[in-house]
Order: structure tokens, then C-alpha cells, then sequence
């Protein structure tokens, strides 16, 4: 007799992780196809994609989307190399992170940099989440300067 010896599981993503996922999914599919937010945002939902946020996803798709020059203008300071040279997902987890850095006050800079590097880690190329968390490191030094100097 064999006994099966149990694998650990992962543990489940949060709803918030699993909304992010999808909204980089979504940005990711934007910037390929050029398709609108709206058509990409209704495939996604009807899609049932699992446990997830659907506010929380409308919202980072939605308004990364909408403010899409604005912050690309407040990332472009930050990187080595111009916007349009990132990868698609670099470009995309670089966006919503920006976006959630001065849009999602509640969420402190220091979950959202360690999401998007996740993310990274998850969709990217190998060393993607190394760029990804020095660009946004540099963004929320000057989005969330008091968040930074409190050591929050």
C-alpha cells in the first residue's frame, strides 16, 4: 500500500490579485489589437474568469485606459528607453501600476510595486519584475513622498 502524500497548494489569490491579472490581461489585448476598452472589458466579464473584483477591475482598466497619456508622460521620466520600445506586458503593468500609485490612495505604494512585480514575474520576461519594481520604485518617490518618508 502506497500512501499519496497530499501536494501543498498554493494559496488562492485574492480577488484584488485576480482583478489586477485581468486588467493587465485586458491592457495587454488593448495595446495588441487596439481594440475598444469597452469590448474588451465586456469579453473579460463574460468570459467568468473566476473570483475577482469586478469594480476593482472595471476601475484599473477603465482608468488607466482613460488617462493612458498622462501617465505614460509620468512613466516616461522613469525609464531608460522610450515607451514604445517596453514590452507589451511591461508597458501594461507599468500603466496600471502608475494609475494605482495616484488613484488608489487606500492601497499603500508598497503593495502595489510588490502586485506589479508579481505580475511581472507571472506574465513577463525574466528579469521584466526587476525593471518594473526600479520604474515604479522611482514613481511612488515622487507620487507618495509622505506615504515614503512615514516608511509605510
Amino acid at each position: 500500500m502506497s500512501e499519496q502524500v497530499a501536494k501543498p497548494r498554493a494559496p488562492a489569490k485574492s480577488t484584488r490579485r485576480r482583478s489586477r491579472e485581468l486588467a493587465v490581461q485586458g491592457m495587454y489585448q488593448w495595446r495588441l489589437t487596439g481594440e475598444e476598452s469597452a469590448q474588451i472589458e465586456k469579453q473579460i466579464i463574460e468570459q467568468g474568469t473566476g473570483r475577482y473584483d469586478v469594480a476593482f477591475f472595471k476601475t484599473l482598466l477603465q482608468g488607466a485606459l482613460a488617462q493612458r497619456e498622462p501617465l505614460e508622460k509620468l512613466i516616461g521620466t522613469h525609464l531608460d528607453r522610450p515607451i514604445n520600445e517596453l514590452s507589451p506586458i511591461e508597458y501594461s503593468i507599468l500603466l496600471l501600476g502608475a494609475y494605482e500609485l495616484l488613484h488608489q490612495a487606500e492601497t499603500p505604494y508598497r503593495v502595489i510595486i510588490n502586485e506589479s512585480v508579481e505580475l511581472t514575474k507571472t506574465f513577463g520576461g525574466t528579469d521584466g519584475h526587476k525593471y518594473v519594481n526600479g520604474v515604479l520604485d522611482k514613481l511612488a518617490a515622487q507620487i507618495r513622498t509622505v506615504e515614503m518618508r512615514a516608511g509605510k
